[in-house]
């Protein structure tokens, strides 16, 4: 890296572990990161204690000076941004939008290390909805920021196999690492002017890829086993699937589809049977065979160790509006 790359100016604006490795890789290859944007903190759990975000942390580690503006479309915040002087602002899961007032600021504007293969996945949960979706590969895409939501020029894009149990959390954790490795190889040719931007068309071909809920983890045991199964694993860890055992929350947290050898009277929902190897549930399509749960108020375990504590039998049912 020229001597002269390492003296242009960098704002860097993230959140959380998702953008810590760019800000760790940029401060290591010796850039000048002027200053960290992230969101306030925030109160965490029953004591309602203020939590720093993971960028704000690793920023105070590394000496970067920090601002937590509440709205980055704050005029006196805006105007913050302009006496920091950046000649590149760089954006990972910052969770704000960021608007034309910013974006014009630095010379080589503002650039988004995005969790999906753009024009795939744009929105807030990428990485989640491909494991929901099957996808067979994923990965990062470094893009050119304007107004609209993931629809700027992209500058690089690297991808990843997902593996067959891979889960919204393992994958969120390669293309964290992947997405600061293509940072930090295209950085020297985007200062250099020699990266050609390549257009997005202006249709994707997937779903808006929306910020999750907890809603979307309860399990309707309407759809077919395999759809459900990858359901579990791109919500792990959070916010996680579920279903109800009478009227508990029983927190899925590994599953597998077992195929269905002839017809079933059973109505889905129903428990086929219980015990070492997992509790067997109809589905529309297949059997989920859920083998590690979480009862409400209890301990994450394996099926077999819950069910040395609970009793679980063929023809209960499982989810709302059930007999247990």
């Amino acid at each position: 890296m020229a001597m002269d790359y390492q003296e242009k100016r960098i704002v860097f604006m993230g959140t959380p572990d998702f953008a810590v490795p760019a800000l760790s890789l940029l401060a290591e290859n010796g850039y000048n990161v002027v200053g960290a944007v992230t969101q306030p903190d925030k109160p965490k759990g029953r004591t309602g204690a203020l939590q720093a975000p993971p960028v704000k942390e690793k920023a105070e580690a590394l000496g970067i000076p920090v601002f937590q503006p509440v709205k980055v479309r704050n005029p006196e915040f805006v105007e913050t941004l302009k006496n920091l002087a950046p000649d590149l602002i760089i954006v990972a899961a910052f969770g704000q939008i960021i608007p034309r007032s910013i974006l014009d600021i630095p010379q080589y504007g503002c650039i988004n290390i995005h969790g999906s293969l753009l024009p795939k996945y744009r929105g807030a949960a990428p990485i989640q909805h491909a494991v929901i979706d099957g996808e067979k590969e994923s990965g990062v895409t470094i893009m050119q920021m304007g107004e609209g939501l993931d629809t700027g020029d992209m500058l690089a894009r690297a991808s990843v196999e997902l593996a067959p149990d891979e889960t919204g959390g393992s994958l969120f954790e390669k293309l964290s690492l992947l997405g600061a490795e293509t940072l930090i190889e295209i950085l020297p040719d985007l200062f250099a002017g020699d990266i050609i931007p390549e257009k997005q068309p202006e249709e994707s071909p997937t779903p808006y890829a929306g910020m999750l809920t907890k809603q979307m983890g309860i399990l309707d045991f309407e759809k077919p086993a395999e759809e459900l199964e990858r359901l579990v694993r791109g919500l792990s860890p959070w916010p996680g699937a579920c279903t109800f055992l009478g009227e508990k929350n029983l927190k899925i947290w590994k599953s597998r589809v077992q195929e269905q050898n002839g017809g079933t009277e059973a109505v889905p929902g129903t428990v086929l049977s219980a015990g070492e190897d997992g509790i067997h549930v109809q589905c529309a399509e297949g059997i989920l065979v859920l083998t590690e749960i979480q009862l409400e108020g209890k301990k994450r375990m394996d099926t077999a160790s819950f069910l040395r504590g609970c009793k679980i039998q063929a023809g209960q049912r499982l989810g709302k509006n059930s007999n247990s």
